[in-house]
């Protein structure tokens, strides 16, 4: 296993599969070294791209206001991707694609050791949680892994474009937010 530094700059340089062709900047993935929660998206969108940062554009102003719902900043939490590098047209992230990423985050996992993951969307579900996830009607539920209890909501952009999902997020926002007061000793 890779400390954060050594990590941080092998995937800043990789060439694993053809994203990096494209790609702007790597969007390692921000927040403190000791997140006890870590929230994982399946890409970079094309703000994430021109930034290096995670969930900058409109899904991340979105997503900073989900958040805001349940007093919870982003600054306390790890906020990363699956895959480091934006697909082109924002398209859902290819097997090989996810494959050739997999042991970048297997890597931070480790390293932060978080208590909660929240994957945002079915594809980071899938990968994450069971592949045959299904984010209808499992989102909210959770799941354990090797300690860490895991659940899936909807992506903050499909939420944009389909509203009327944003109760049923609203009601699996208050069960994050019920977990974290269950298992989480920093202050939230």
């Amino acid at each position: 296993m890779m400390d954060w530094e050594e990590l941080r700059e092998t995937c800043l340089s990789c060439q694993k599969c053809p994203l990096w062709e494209t790609r702007t900047n790597v969007v390692f993935g921000e927040g403190p070294k000791d997140a006890e929660v870590m929230l994982i998206g399946e890409g970079p969108g094309e703000q994430e791209d021109l930034s290096g940062r995670p969930f900058v554009g409109r899904g991340g102003k979105f997503l900073d206001e989900m958040l805001a719902m349940i007093d919870l900043d982003r600054s306390k939490l790890f906020i990363g991707n699956m895959v480091k590098c934006r697909p082109p047209e924002n398209r859902d992230p290819l097997k090989a694609e996810q494959e050739a990423c997999i042991g970048y985050l297997r890597n931070q996992v480790a390293l932060l050791r978080p208590k909660i993951i929240v994957c945002l969307g079915r594809i980071a579900a899938m990968k994450l949680i069971k592949e045959d996830f299904k984010i209808t009607r499992e989102h909210g539920l959770w799941f354990e892994k090797a300690g860490v209890q895991m659940t899936a909501m909807f992506h903050p952009a499909a939420l944009l474009r389909d509203p009327r999902r944003r109760p049923e997020t609203y009601a699996d926002l208050k069960g994050l937010q019920a977990k974290i007061q269950e298992l989480c000793t920093h202050t939230y």
